[in-house]
């Protein structure tokens, strides 16, 4: 199955639930991939300038848990390379041997991951591996050690279960002395996390929105994006993040030869963010098989990037 018919088949099957929903995975085409990027640059949006910060700040102590001999740096939805560059280049200048194979469904993404990252080292091998990790994450060649990354909190688009078998996922193609880098959110003032969903320009919900207006450009859908809006809300006792569109009328919607219908207020749920504490990180990565070895937050302590490795026991 083609990644359009994929994408017909999951919007079909989403929207003829009860409770509609669309996976956050089909926000990222070629206009969502450019509105991320902006997103990426909002003053309320602070998870990776965070990020940034740590992996610039603590790359010294990160090195010092890595492999001494060569090893393969994978990183998972690896993006446009933007902040990691900045660590492999540490990383490089730490006298580190490494591959880099940055893993991401956007070839285009790839694309200008790649170039980043020639840009600044030249010489660092780098191998793109395109299209859903789940799949071609275990046809890889494991003949050197890993150091897999999970950055930009994308570990938080799992609930606390899918999470967990997330990990495992990521443990059962990892071998003994392996290492886990992986970038979340912390639980924090509420009004905060907030902010960061639902900003002031209105980028958060252009996002959101253009899910739709994917939907009409590669599935001949004939949506009425105006018809809809953006709302996000923050669960501060689960420590969850919901983001939706909201039909603004009574409303109905064609795909392909397939019609919904849609009440006045009726939700389409589209994103979940997981929000987690250091205890529940450990937790979740000793649940999965990992060691927790050191976690690394920012100053303000809004973010963390925790270090686990596969084969050691208490």
């Amino acid at each position: 199955m083609n990644t359009t018919d994929q994408f017909e088949k999951d919007v079909i099957e989403g929207l003829s639930l009860p409770q509609k929903k669309i996976s956050s995975k089909y926000f990222y085409d070629e206009i969502g991939d450019k509105i991320f990027q902006e997103i990426m640059q909002l003053d309320e949006y602070y998870l990776p300038k965070a990020e940034l910060e740590i992996l610039q700040n603590e790359s010294e102590k990160v090195a010092s848990y890595l492999p001494e001999k060569s090893f393969d740096m994978l990183e998972l939805g690896a993006g446009d390379g933007s902040k990691t560059v900045h660590f492999l280049k540490q990383m490089v200048d730490l006298g580190k041997e490494f591959r880099y194979l940055p893993f991401d469904i956007s070839e285009e993404v790839l694309s200008t991951n790649t170039r980043q990252i020639k840009c600044h080292m030249p010489s660092l091998p780098i191998q793109p591996v395109s299209g859903d990790y789940f799949k071609s994450l275990p046809r890889l060649d494991h003949t050197s050690p890993r150091v897999v990354m999970f950055m930009g909190s994308n570990i938080g688009n799992y609930k606390n279960e899918n999470a967990i078998a997330f990990l495992r996922f990521l443990h059962q193609n990892m071998q003994p002395n392996d290492i886990l880098l992986i970038g979340y959110d912390l639980r924090k003032n509420p009004k905060v996390i907030l902010r960061a969903y639902n900003d002031s320009k209105g980028t958060t919900r252009r996002f959101n929105l253009n899910l739709l207006e994917r939907i009409n450009r590669e599935l001949g859908g004939d949506i009425d994006v105006s018809a809809f809006d953006h709302y996000p809300y923050y669960d501060p006792i689960a420590g969850i993040t919901y983001s939706f569109l909201v039909s603004l009328k009574p409303q109905s919607i064609k795909i392909r030869d397939r019609v919904f219908h849609l009440k006045k207020n009726e939700l389409i749920h589209t994103e979940v963010s997981q929000k987690y504490s250091l205890d529940e990180m450990s937790g979740m990565m000793k649940q999965a098989g990992f060691t927790p070895i050191q976690h690394f937050m920012d100053s303000k302590e809004y973010y963390a990037v925790s270090l686990g490795i596969v084969g050691i026991t208490d």
